[in-house]
């Protein structure tokens, strides 16, 4: 069977954030599509829920896990330091990336030395992050990924919709006459059994060609030099093991002090992401192929990615942000994800937790609208197995995309200040004004109930699903002063 034809020569850069709206309403006005995200979140909620049927249990379990983050954090420049002496000492080699181009211009020089023009890739969140893909293209090579989903919205073209599981908003027709499109030699059929097998075949060939391999990684383990990788299919293994070449990508906050602390973080994600007491496979990776080994990679290069943490690590009222452990539990139980998906977002990460971290990633400006999108009903951080503070997060990022302004105690978030537009600000003043002003509030009041009838019945977004807002016959302070009088 012949490699597929991946329609991955356009870039899918991120999407404005202005886009926002309309992309939503496109999912809304789907029913199909509306009906399909709910059924599959109902379904990873029941799941997640079975898997923890003790309260207190559970609780137990988040204290722990938001303990671990914490403590990481807490230590991150020093443990980040002893993950690369381990690391280096253990043979694998360590690059520093501060940008999506950096992260970009290593791998590809990476390749380049292993005369690679092909890399397979398992999951890997951060890879996408950085627009891997396309950056090699643009370069004259090319990835495959072999994780199922991601391979299906590789062929498709999209961003994954979900860190956990990408093609979450496909049927299996629609993948079925994708498959028969694009991989040559393949006839319709909407047999999942036989679509997997299809996938299969075709990966299976690309992992006995390709020099080079690509993963992430879960949890780095700075004690031992230790990288852990999680997943179901056995992809992640192949790309770790059997290419000559192995190359981990990751973002800064992923290390942890010790390997004790490893598994209660297990615990929690497989758990909060599938609804799984433990994955299919648990890879440690700790070194290159030793002289004595007959597999493994000749070589293994790990990759640690900044792209905006730093800025979130610098100030404390931010750094939680860093504590996620990327099970998607938030997105599952979000209504407004469970509307609209993800690729509505235009982000890599999408959800309540993509609602927080992106701004640090691209700044407020072009995710200003995504603070927005949020009930702040809360769900997202009852079920966060570390805890983190998603709504709390969301209302300061509300505030600092509107206000902003120079502090002179903590860094700036780019882009502080962005949405803030003329007319609200204008709006405010004089609100401020009227409510520090006696007089002129008595004449405020005294005049919007005698003209209530000149309110407009447009007030832009509030009667997009409201009715208007019209004062009333007579203001609290008269019909208190005539309750008095009688």
């Amino acid at each position: 069977m012949s490699a597929p034809q991946v329609n991955s020569t356009q870039p899918m850069h991120f999407m404005p954030g202005p886009g926002f709206r309309s992309r939503s309403k496109e999912v809304l006005d789907n029913p199909f599509l509306r009906q399909s995200f709910r059924g599959a979140m109902d379904f990873l909620m029941q799941k997640r829920a079975a898997q923890f049927p003790d309260p207190a249990n559970l609780e137990a379990l988040r204290s722990q896990g938001e303990a671990i983050r914490k403590y990481s954090l807490s230590r991150l420049p020093d443990l980040l330091e002893q993950l690369e002496a381990n690391l280096t000492r253990n043979g694998i080699q360590v690059h520093w990336a501060e940008n999506p181009e950096q992260a970009q211009d290593i791998i590809a020089g990476l390749m380049e030395k292993a005369q690679a023009p092909l890399m397979v890739k398992g999951k890997s969140m951060v890879s996408e992050e950085v627009e891997l893909n396309h950056a090699l293209i643009a370069r004259g090579m090319d990835a495959l990924e072999s994780d199922m989903g991601e391979y299906i919205v590789q062929l498709a073209g999209e961003r994954p919709s979900h860190i956990i599981m990408p093609a979450i908003h496909k049927t299996k027709e629609e993948i079925a006459r994708l498959f028969a499109e694009k991989v040559p030699g393949v006839d319709y059929t909407d047999s999942v059994d036989e679509l997997i097998q299809i996938g299969r075949r075709v990966l299976r060939e690309k992992f006995r060609e390709t020099k080079v391999g690509l993963s992430g990684v879960n949890f780095a383990v700075a004690e031992t030099g230790t990288l852990c990788l999680v997943e179901n299919e056995g992809n992640g293994r192949m790309c770790t093991t059997v290419p000559d070449m192995h190359i981990a990508i990751t973002g800064i906050e992923k290390v942890v002090e010790k390997l004790e602390h490893v598994p209660p973080l297990l615990a929690l994600l497989t758990r909060s992401a599938t609804g799984q007491a433990v994955t299919t496979y648990f890879n440690w990776i700790s070194s290159p192929r030793k002289a004595h080994e007959l597999d493994g990679p000749k070589e293994v290069h790990l990759v640690l990615v900044d792209n905006g943490r730093t800025q979130a690590y610098a100030r404390e009222d931010f750094r939680s942000t860093l504590q996620c452990i990327r099970c998607g539990a938030c997105m599952n139980h979000c209504p407004v994800y469970t509307r609209i998906g993800g690729l509505a977002y235009g982000t890599t990460y999408p959800g309540p937790i993509g609602k927080i971290i992106s701004p640090h990633m691209l700044g407020l400006e072009g995710t200003g609208e995504l603070v927005t999108a949020s009930s702040l009903c809360g769900a997202c951080g009852e079920v966060c197995p570390v805890r983190i503070p998603i709504p709390e997060l969301l209302i300061d990022l509300r505030a600092r995309s509107q206000s902003g302004g120079p502090d002179p105690f903590t860094p700036q978030l780019k882009g502080e200040g962005s949405n803030r537009k003329p007319f609200m600000a204008l709006a405010f003043s004089l609100w401020s004004l009227l409510y520090r002003s006696p007089g002129l509030y008595r004449l405020f009041a005294w005049s919007a109930t005698r003209f209530r009838a000149l309110a407009p019945r447009n007030q832009g977004a509030w009667t997009r699903t409201r009715t208007p807002l019209i004062p009333a016959k007579k203001s609290l302070h008269e019909l208190v002063r005539e309750r008095r009088n009688q």
